[in-house]
């Protein structure tokens, strides 16, 4: 169960990936390659870029596997034969310790992988940031968030 604790620090850096891809634009920052830098991209002059994926690790997997979700909305669990699963999100809304994520899959696209690694589903769910005890950011893409 995740302990009653306010949800600090991973709750802000969250908060900060959701304005910038909200935003979507860079802006003149100085940050190491952190999650929490202040921009999306490799430096202050990256444009196209909407999404900082993450990875997401629970205190219910005692911080050890990324958290994993269905790729569709059937009612199916990770780990049951023919259901495919993703532990990549992009964070969609933050609302107090309560996060709400898209699943996003690999492109397996062999022309269009290698500029769009990821695709979104329309698979969300929604988690208690007290029950997360890591998140692991991967490098700066773009989703087509249409769908």
């Amino acid at each position: 169960m995740c302990e009653n604790q306010t949800c600090g620090c991973i709750s802000e850096i969250l908060k900060v990936i959701a304005i910038l891809q909200k935003n979507a634009a860079c802006i003149d920052d100085k940050c190491l390659d952190c999650c929490d830098r202040g921009f999306l991209g490799n430096g202050t002059s990256i444009i196209g870029l909407n999404t900082r994926p993450v990875m997401l690790y629970t205190t219910f997997s005692n911080g050890l596997t990324p958290w994993t979700m269905p790729t569709t909305k059937t009612d199916s669990t990770c780990g049951d034969e023919g259901v495919v699963c993703s532990s990549v999100f992009r964070i969609e809304k933050i609302d107090g310790c309560c996060a709400t994520f898209r699943v996003l899959t690999e492109n397996t696209d062999e022309t269009t992988s290698a500029t769009i690694p990821y695709l979104t589903t329309n698979s969300f769910f929604t988690i208690n940031l007290n029950c997360i005890c890591a998140i692991r950011c991967l490098n700066d893409t773009y989703v087509d968030i249409a769908n």
